[in-house]
Formats: structure tokens, C-alpha cells, sequence
């Protein structure tokens, strides 16, 4: 028999210590645990450790541990009951500044953590909670867009000296009139200049200039769209307070949120959807005239009319925003000192602080109004039981408040219930989307039904490797158990990776995990077969396994490849449990490849290199 490398040898030997150190992470589980960070995300001062023990003393509750870990404060429990007890007195007793979520903490040993050893993530069908798969409507960013066109392109040339005759808005774009030829000229070839995002589309028979989104400029609208709601989002779901939660983009238009522990689905559903903000506007103030705009449905120019909240009444305001929710840097929930009423304290940006001191300054003792803009979804159901979600535009004005003084970058919002208020503060504070978004598939699994599925993963993968394990036995002896031992060692490798990479592990991914079983001792297999063959022409024992691991290797490669090629499109073109499907296959894939052909060649090796065989258990 040929001499076996010895940089094989090695590699086998670090392969097994590697499996062995980043698998072990799994063994030791993990404790029922609240994290706590302040609202930017970060670790909060020392002195909250004070806090966190009296808070919890006064509960009557005890924690295991309370210290910082991973850039987080970390208050370990024994029992889930006291974990959900805790949660909820933290957020009463630290108050504002902080973000207080569930979590499962790991055991693991300090060492093994030093070593970068971490236990398997979880996907959300074997830990519980919330799948949701969002879809943007890019539709109406792009409306946004020709809507502002309509107002900008007008403006423009109105300060390039070049008069119109008529705009309007059909279908999408901008229509704009002209009296004469010189001035249609004129419109085009500065429209051209300014507005290169505009495709311009000319009618010199009527003198019009009809203006559209360029293709390039949709698709970058829609990219934007969608990066922007990523954003938004992602805060919205940390104001939620929740641990290791997924906002990904799926596809062209479409975002995946998956909030591992939450099982209140109708909030969720409300944060993610929502649209709301506000908006700062001058109010004019002659109620006569507001009755009459409401009555004949006729606006003066420069002016918009909206209806109070509280009293039902016309009320006229300026077209004219003098601050918005996307320049607020900060928003809180509070209570106004004066009435005593819920209300929302407002940071602005420099840019919104200028305009609103700018303001303020000119207009002491006129009435200002805020203006709440919100996409509501409505829910009803149909004769059938069919559940109706459908979207309803909601602006109207929440306060009027007469300005007592100069002020810009700090103030209050009233006119507001508890809960609003409330929600209105995170909704601020997280941002506006860009557009719209809606729920086109959601999925709630249990804590409990998360655990029945790894029981039942756990039991489907032990029964194929013992059904497994006993066959290889009966069948190649010997040679059987060789191939066992790797197989064992396939299984630890691909934990190992897995745990290494962070990859989630999902229910698919068990599934994988037991296929890539059968696939590794199909290896072994087509060795083994090309052994007795061998043996079955009369070569001798040793030239029987250097000619079967020789010859079949090419085999191996060749069907290995092919399904490696065919896993990795499943993960590049799959969404959600194809994906967990594909990395475990993936990873089992490689991992086969050398155990079946390092692995046991190197046992074989050590068991015959050195004997003098007349045949083989196989």
C-alpha cells in the first residue's frame, strides 16, 4: 500500500480538534435573559446595575447573574416565568433611554468564547415568533416624485422668465402648455438642463411638453424606496424591543422582518405598516373663509384645508411646511406641563431648527397647526370569513396653538391620547417610509411549537444516522464502521461550521443535515464497491483500496459538484426555508467530501498499510 501524506494526517487531526471545540458551544444551552441597551444601542453606564437590582428586589425576583456582556447589560434568569416578570418591571423602572428586549443567552464556557465558539442561530420556526414579507409600492414613491415635478418644474421656469399657458397631470406625468413656439423652445431646452431626471416628450403641433420619469430615474427611486424603508424599519423593529431581529431586502421590491420571542402580532403589524407624521404649518387664520373653502370645495391659492380632530371644523393653512417628520432628530412621549394632557416633545435637525425659529420669530402670537398624516390600515371581513386589509389616507389637524414665544430646535406637541402619543413617538422617532409598504404573507410559530420542532428535527436526524449506521454495519462490516466514524465526524464538522458562520438553522436545515447523511456514505459506497471489484479480478487486498479510492474518486467529485452547483443556486435565487436548506446541504456537501475521502482513507490506512492481508472485511 502507498505511503499515506502525512500533511492528510494533519489536516484530518486539526479538522477533528476544530469540530470538536466550535461544536461543543451546543451542548451547554442557554439561559432565559433580558438585554439591555440604551436607545442608540450601546452599553449602558455602570450605575445601571444599582438600578437593575433594585428594581428586580422590589419584584421579589432574583437573577442568576447581571453584568455586561457583548456591548449589552445581561440579567440571566433560571426560569422563563421570572425572565417575562423582569422585562416588564425594567421597562416600568428605568423609564426613558433604554431598550429593554427577551433574549436566550448562551452558556457558554469563557473559554470556548475566547476560542469564538458560539452555539447555533436559530431560525424562527425552532425559536418562535413573527415572519413578515413586505412589499414596497414603488407605485406611489413614483407618484411622490411627479408631484413634486409639478410644482418644481413650473417654479422654475417661472424664474427663468419662461411663462406657460396651462399644467396639468395626466397619467402619470406632467403636462405643460405653451402660448407660442419661442417660449415652447425656450421650456425645452431649460427643462433639458435642470430636469435631467425628466424625459421629455414634445408636441410642437399643440405646444405641450408632456414630462415623465426617465427609466434610469424610476428604477433609482424604487432602489431608494426600498433602501430607505430598510433603514426605517430596522429602527422601528429596535423600538420595539426585540433581540437578533432579520430586516432584509428580498428581491427588487420586497423587505423580510422576522422577530424572534414576539407573539403580539397586531402590534408589530401596526409599527411595520404605519406611515404617520407630522407636519408644521401656518395657520390662516379667517374662520369664515375656512367655511366657505369647506362648503364650495373651492381652496385659495396657497392654501390647504384640512378638518380638527377634536372639533370637526374647517380649518385653512399655508401650503407651506415650515418643519417635518423627517427633520426630527428626537421625539418622546410626555405629558404637558400646563393642561396635564399626553403630548409629544420634538427635537429638530439644524436645518428644521432654523425654520422654525425663523418663524416663530415673525409670528409671536399667531396660531400654528400640526398637521398628523397617517396611511391607516382598515381590517373587515367578507360573508366568507375572508379577512379585508385595506389602506386609508388620514390627514387632519391635531392642535392649533397660539406661539407664546420665539423658539426652534426644542418644543411640544398636544392634542394627543396616552396610547397615541406613545406610538407617535416611536413613529417619529424611526422615521417616515419612503412609500408605502403592505404585509403580503405573515407566519406566528409558538415558543412551544419552536421546541416541539427541534425535538422532532433532533429525532429525525438520530433515526437516519442510527438507520444509517446499522446498514453500513451489515452490509461492509468492518469497512461499515470505518465509514460510520466519518460520518460522525461529517455531523460534527457541519455543526461546527455552522456555529463558526452564524448560519441560522432552520427546520429545512435539519432536513438537509439528514440528506447530506445519506450523501456522505454514498461516498464510501462507490469506494467500497470499487474495492470488492478489484478484489473480485484477483488483486491483492492493499492494490484492491489504492485502486478503489483512486478510481472512484472522480466519480465522487463529479456527483458531489453537480449538487454542490445546484445547492448554491437554490441559496442565490431561494428566499427563507429553501435558503436554510441550501446552507446546511452546502456546508454537508464539502464537509462529506473530505471525510469520505480524507477521513477514511487515512483510518484504512492506519487499520491495513502495515499487514499482510490475504483479504478485507468489506
Amino acid at each position: 500500500m502507498n505511503v499515506f501524506p502525512v500533511w492528510k494526517t494533519a489536516a484530518l487531526l486539526v479538522a477533528i480538534v476544530f469540530g470538536v471545540i466550535y461544536a461543543a458551544p451546543n451542548l451547554y444551552g442557554d439561559d432565559p435573559s433580558v438585554q439591555i441597551t440604551t436607545d442608540e444601542g450601546g452599553l449602558p453606564p455602570d450605575t445601571i446595575a444599582g438600578r437593575v437590582e433594585q428594581v428586580l428586589a422590589d419584584q421579589g425576583l432574583e437573577a442568576k447573574s447581571s453584568s455586561a456582556e457583548d456591548g449589552r447589560w445581561l440579567v440571566r434568569f433560571k426560569e422563563p416565568e421570572a425572565q417575562l416578570k423582569a422585562a416588564d418591571a425594567l421597562r416600568r423602572g428605568l423609564g426613558r433611554g433604554y431598550r429593554i428586549a427577551l433574549s436566550l443567552a448562551p452558556k457558554t464556557p469563557d473559554w470556548l468564547t475566547q476560542l469564538g465558539g458560539q452555539p447555533m442561530a436559530l431560525g424562527l420556526d425552532l425559536r418562535g415568533g413573527v415572519h413578515f414579507l413586505l412589499e414596497v409600492d414603488v407605485a406611489d414613491a413614483q407618484a411622490a416624485a411627479m408631484k413634486r415635478a409639478l410644482n418644481d418644474v413650473p417654479a422654475y421656469l417661472r424664474k427663468e422668465n419662461i411663462r406657460y399657458s396651462g399644467r396639468r397631470q395626466e397619467g402619470g406625468q406632467v403636462v405643460l402648455q405653451f402660448p407660442d413656439a419661442q417660449r415652447f423652445e425656450a421650456a425645452q431646452s431649460a427643462i433639458s438642463k435642470e430636469f435631467r431626471e425628466l424625459q421629455l416628450q414634445a408636441d410642437e403641433a399643440s405646444m405641450t411638453l408632456q414630462l415623465g420619469l426617465s427609466e434610469e430615474e424610476a428604477k433609482r427611486i424604487q432602489n431608494f424606496a426600498v433602501r430607505q424603508n430598510l433603514t426605517t424599519l430596522r429602527n422601528r423593529v429596535n423600538q420595539l424591543g426585540v433581540a437578533e431581529p432579520l430586516v432584509q431586502r428580498q428581491g427588487a421590491n420586497r423587505i423580510v422582518v422576522q422577530l424572534p420571542g414576539v407573539q403580539d402580532t397586531a402590534q408589530a403589524k401596526n409599527l411595520l405598516e404605519a406611515t404617520a407624521t407630522l407636519e408644521y404649518r401656518a395657520v390662516i387664520s379667517d374662520a369664515g373663509e375656512a367655511q366657505s373653502a369647506a362648503t364650495t370645495g373651492i381652496v385659495p391659492y396657497g392654501a390647504e384645508l384640512f378638518y380638527h380632530r377634536a372639533t370637526g371644523q374647517p380649518v385653512l393653512v399655508k401650503d407651506e411646511v415650515i418643519a417635518s417628520g423627517d427633520q426630527l432628530v428626537d421625539a418622546a412621549a410626555t405629558i404637558d406641563q400646563e393642561s396635564g394632557t399626553p403630548a409629544v416633545s420634538v427635537t429638530l435637525d439644524g436645518a428644521g431648527a432654523k425654520r422654525m425659529f425663523a418663524f416663530t420669530e415673525k409670528n409671536v402670537g399667531k396660531p400654528m397647526a400640526v398637521v398628523f398624516k397617517e396611511n391607516e390600515i382598515i381590517t373587515s371581513y367578507n360573508a366568507r370569513g375572508e379577512m379585508i386589509r385595506e389602506r386609508r389616507k388620514v390627514e387632519e389637524i391635531i392642535s392649533i396653538a397660539t406661539i407664546r414665544g420665539v423658539f426652534g430646535k426644542n418644543f411640544q406637541t398636544t392634542g394627543l391620547e396616552s396610547q397615541e402619543a406613545q406610538e407617535l413617538a416611536i413613529l417619529l422617532r424611526a422615521g417616515a417610509l419612503a412609500a408605502p409598504v403592505e404585509i403580503v404573507e405573515e407566519r406566528t410559530v409558538g415558543p412551544s411549537l419552536g421546541k416541539d420542532n427541534i425535538a422532532q428535527g433532533i429525532s429525525a436526524a438520530l433515526v437516519g444516522f442510527l438507520a444509517v449506521v446499522v446498514f453500513m454495519l451489515i452490509y461492509y462490516k468492518v469497512f461499515g464502521l470505518i465509514a460510520n466514524v466519518a460520518l460522525f465526524l461529517n455531523v460534527l464538522l457541519i455543526v461546527a461550521v455552522m456555529s463558526l458562520l452564524q448560519a441560522t438553522l432552520t427546520l429545512p436545515g435539519i432536513a438537509g443535515i439528514v440528506l447530506t447523511m445519506g450523501m456522505a456514505v454514498d461516498a464510501n459506497v462507490l469506494i467500497y464497491e470499487r474495492i470488492r471489484e478489484e478484489l473480485a479480478k484477483g488483486e491483492s487486498p492493499h492494490a484492491a483500496i489504492e485502486a478503489g479510492y483512486g478510481r472512484a474518486f472522480l466519480t465522487i467529485a463529479d456527483a458531489n459538484i453537480t449538487t454542490l452547483i445546484a445547492a448554491i443556486m437554490l441559496f442565490a435565487l431561494g428566499s427563507g426555508p429553501i435558503k436554510g436548506f441550501a446552507v446546511t446541504l452546502s456546508v454537508g456537501i464539502v464537509t462529506s467530501m473530505f471525510t469520505a475521502i480524507v477521513g477514511t482513507r487515512a483510518i484504512v490506512h492506519l487499520l491495513f498499510a502495515r499487514r499482510k492481508l490475504s483479504d478485507l472485511p468489506v
